[in-house]
């Protein structure tokens, strides 16, 4: 019997929801379970590891985890979970115009994947948490098609925008 999907989001501080509520509301409009939760690497160590250890007998199916700065929660639960993990970097007030985020999230070291989407990229974290459940949940994959036929959409409103102006 296969479970329903389920998808992690989470991130180092509650600064960071903003740009993390841009992956719970995607995931949701599909229709799959959501637990969110504050998890810092740095200042909550123990909570990260406990956290990544027990994710998948949490029915966790994937993990998008977002963090501004030296931005080492990805990486340190994907080193901790086989699970798949999107990383989000994030600018945040003490970045460096967030190349720190995106570098620490980017360069992982062999063994330890972890998928990384543009700075503030919550959005795309979303859809690409999405994408991997169609693969073994196809009733996602029709949500996905409408959701490209919007897209669609939106492009030619905004031309019709553009010639009226």
């Amino acid at each position: 019997m296969r479970m329903n999907p389920k998808v992690a989001i989470i991130m180092g501080s509650a600064s960071d929801y903003p740009v993390m509520q841009e992956a719970e509301s995607f995931v949701r409009s599909m229709g799959v379970e959501i637990h969110v939760e504050v998890v810092s690497a740095h200042r909550t160590p123990e909570k990260m590891m406990d956290f990544a250890k027990s994710a998948r007998d949490q029915g966790i199916h994937i993990i998008i985890a977002g963090a501004g700065g030296a931005a080492h929660l990805p990486g340190m639960v994907a080193s901790l979970t086989t699970l798949p993990v999107i990383g989000v970097p994030i600018k945040s007030s003490n970045s460096l115009d967030g190349w720190d985020s995106i570098l620490s999230i980017l360069q992982m070291p062999k063994g330890i994947p972890v998928a990384t989407v543009a700075l503030n990229g919550g959005k795309n974290a979303g859809i690409l948490a999405i994408r991997i459940l169609s693969i073994v949940h196809p009733e996602l994959t029709q949500k996905l098609v409408e959701f490209t036929e919007s897209m669609k959409e939106d492009v030619e409103i905004s031309q019709r925008q553009v010639n009226q102006g």
